[in-house]
């Protein structure tokens, strides 16, 4: 469904559509499964199967006694994983849209009211009366916007944060795998979880398998920047992403998530293929093409002489639903003869 970064971006739009309605299948499946009793059925259980649940997040442990039932979501990857869960009935708060919403999801997350284009207000948040806010980057939870984990607490709302922002180590497609399911255990919907990822993992691996023995292609993730370049490092699930789809990137070696590196580097390395990370705030990806094809110092890199650019929604690099995707879209774009 992340089919959004392709060159033609048209082309792009409707294979996700054809994703999404592939996902659409899956949600059918997981979302809707007697054996769960349904979320509302759950939600005011007197004692749900399966509880109480212990979860660690970040350092903060929470016991819940029953799933959540009033969900805030600050940005755009936990919403969708909360609707590819089939959790719509619980969720009263969304904030922080960053690109255009799954297709087949979209209907779901329309429904539900928008609190703010960027972080809402910790009064805003209260407003909604949640009982569970679900922060996707660590900014969801700004202790000098009034936004703690511990303003929460004391405020009785319970908090998790993608584990992406826990400060761990290299993140991979595992952690994808297990934050669905550390989801599915907190709102009582294992088995929807358990199908998701069986599903997702699938996808991965038949995208990994056709791109196998193929050779790299050397690629430099560009999100932004003119005096140097922000780009992706070596801890950054983006990378991971590039290495199942047959690629490598070209600064793994960063020691970090996100990095700055120098023009001269990127041109030392002289990466084939430019994966241009889409975002809102960011400027546009045609701007980005501009801007780097009106260097006079990366004319013979090769991606930059031969025009060769990717587009990665940034949400499809993020610890979520697209992730899946992500890597079949981008190995048939680095191996477009794997595909034929």
């Amino acid at each position: 469904m992340s089919q959004w970064f392709t060159p033609a971006r048209t082309r792009g739009f409707l294979r996700a559509a054809a994703a999404a309605v592939a996902l659409s299948s899956v949600l059918l499946t997981v979302g809707c499964g007697a054996s769960e009793g349904g979320a509302d059925a759950e939600a005011t259980a007197a004692v749900p199967a399966g509880f109480p649940v212990t979860v660690d997040n970040c350092g903060v442990r929470t016991t819940y006694d029953r799933p959540p039932s009033r969900v805030v979501t600050i940005h755009q990857h936990p919403a969708e994983l909360m609707l590819a869960l089939g959790l719509e009935n619980r969720m009263v708060g969304t904030a922080f849209p960053d690109s255009p919403v799954l297709p087949g999801l979209r209907k779901e997350y329309e429904a539900i009211p928008e609190l703010a284009k960027r972080e809402p207000s910790f009064e805003r948040i209260l407003d909604a009366e949640p009982d569970f806010v679900y922060g996707g980057y660590g900014s969801a939870f700004a202790k000098n916007e009034g936004r703690s984990r511990t303003a929460f607490a004391d405020a009785g709302i319970d908090t998790y944060l993608n584990r992406e922002y826990c400060g761990r180590k290299r993140v991979t497609m595992e952690d994808t795998y297990e934050e669905i399911r550390t989801i599915g255990r907190i709102f009582g919907v294992r088995d929807r979880a358990g199908k998701l990822v069986e599903d997702l993992r699938g996808r991965v691996g038949e995208a990994a398998a056709e791109v196998e023995g193929a050779p790299e292609v050397p690629v430099f993730v560009y999100d932004s920047g003119e005096r140097s370049a922000f780009t992706a490092g070596g801890k950054s699930l983006g990378t991971e992403l590039i290495r199942l789809a047959g690629g490598r990137n070209v600064f793994a070696d960063l020691d970090d998530v996100f990095g700055d590196v120098s023009w001269e580097q990127v041109v030392e390395r002289r990466p084939e293929v430019i994966a241009l990370y889409d975002y809102a705030g960011a400027g546009s990806v045609e701007e980005k093409k501009a801007f780097l094809l009106s260097r006079p110092a990366l004319a013979d890199v090769p991606a930059v002489r031969n025009k060769r650019f990717v587009v990665l929604p940034l949400t499809a690099t993020l610890v979520g639903v697209r992730s899946a995707y992500a890597v079949d879209d981008l190995a048939r774009e680095l191996h477009p003869e794997s595909f034929r």
